[in-house]
């Protein structure tokens, strides 16, 4: 999301059932190491300082999941991404993390290529090499070829295994449904709102089309793979806000199908123990969802490691404040019960928990 704009302002049928059985592929990765603590977070545009790094590396995680706009590239030119790219290499906090701690990461729309993109984003083949490249992708890594670069990973002994699920919505994702602003410049049409002392909307609505989709039918077919993966805890790590509920900016929210095919898709997997981490936002908050679900449904979203707003968007399911400075998040797990209870913190650049939450894995399950 543009801070220009911010600042103005499931059928799956019979195929399922068989991957619920026993899917063939193998896991992207699979790594026996336990882990205990994963910080995470989004929002880290290159040209600024990034100082919170040091109470990122104070934290010492077993693994950083980068959530999208990791850059702010937003250009069609593959040399001014390789450059952008280049400058967040050279930042000392960063070199220091990939150092000491393994990484996965996700693109949002501004490490894509252009704010808000999706499908139609017209470099997106090379900006695909740039980020398997920069991330250090095998060149036998699927993410290279497929449509996107989704991917999972398992972690952890048999008991305490942790899955990681990293959903690409931006290289399928059909036109995003804008508002009618009857041909005005959505900067110029919200600020004469605000001036009236009108409620100013995103300039996006849900779109009800049920041909309409983020990821795409392949995609699909992949998830549905992976949530059906034996795993003891699921971390599914969106670069968007999967359960805010207000749909004036980009959140799973937009896409009607999608948004129900994924809880209907954990359900008829009986993907057990999975909650949500997001980013985007430029704010921080902790969402949950209790009603047609197959079990309470949290996201706590983590934004940004450099990026602010100071708006906050009606969402009817925050179960917390909205944390409006730099910030990341912090995933600690405890593996001494039989089933795990986690502790979700979002930290501010002093390291200090400013948002906290509880989930007991044993709530996590499908009747």
């Amino acid at each position: 999301m543009s801070q220009i704009n911010r600042r103005a302002a499931l059928g799956l049928g019979a195929a399922a059932a068989a991957v619920v059985s026993a899917p063939a592929r193998a896991a992207d990765r699979t790594d026996g190491r336990l882990l205990t603590r994963i910080a995470f977070g989004s929002c880290a545009k290159q040209d600024k300082e990034q100082p919170i790094w040091d109470a990122v590396l104070a934290a010492k995680p077993d693994l950083f999941i980068f959530l999208g706009d990791n850059i702010y590239a937003d250009t069609r030119d593959p040399a001014v991404m390789a450059a952008k790219y280049a400058t967040l290499a050279a930042k000392p906090g960063f070199e220091k993390l990939k150092a000491s701690t393994p990484l996965m990461a996700i693109w949002d729309d501004h490490d894509y290529g252009e704010n808000d993109a999706g499908g139609e984003y017209p470099m997106k083949d090379e900006s695909r090499r740039q980020f398997c490249d920069f991330w250090g992708e095998a060149a036998t890594s699927p993410r290279r070829t497929r449509d996107g670069i989704y991917t999972a990973a398992i972690f952890g002994p048999t008991g305490r295994r942790v899955q990681v699920i990293l959903p690409d919505l931006r290289w399928n994702r059909t036109p995003i449904e804008k508002l009618d602003l009857a041909g005005a410049e959505y900067e110029g049409w919200a600020k004469k709102k605000a001036d009236a002392g009108s409620h100013v909307p995103g300039p996006y609505a849900r779109n009800p089309d049920q041909a309409a989709t983020m990821i795409g039918e392949p995609q699909w077919r992949w998830l549905e793979e992976e949530l059906a993966r034996p795993a003891d805890l699921r971390i599914f790590g969106s670069s968007l806000q999967v359960l805010a509920d207000f749909a004036g900016w980009e959140s799973w929210m937009n896409y009607a199908r999608d948004h129900q095919r994924l809880f209907e898709a954990i359900r008829r997997t009986r993907a057990e123990g999975l909650f949500c981490i997001s980013g985007d936002t430029h704010y921080a908050e902790i969402s949950r969802l209790d009603v047609n679900v197959p079990y309470p449904i949290w996201d706590v979203t983590s934004s940004g490691l450099t990026e602010t707003w100071p708006v906050t968007p009606p969402n009817a399911l925050r179960r917390s404040g909205v944390l409006q400075e730099q910030n990341f998040g912090l995933i600690e797990i405890d593996w001494s019960t039989p089933a795990p209870k986690v502790r979700i913190e979002v930290r501010d650049v002093t390291g200090a928990a400013r948002l906290t939450t509880m989930i007991d894995a044993a709530a996590l399950r499908i009747a």
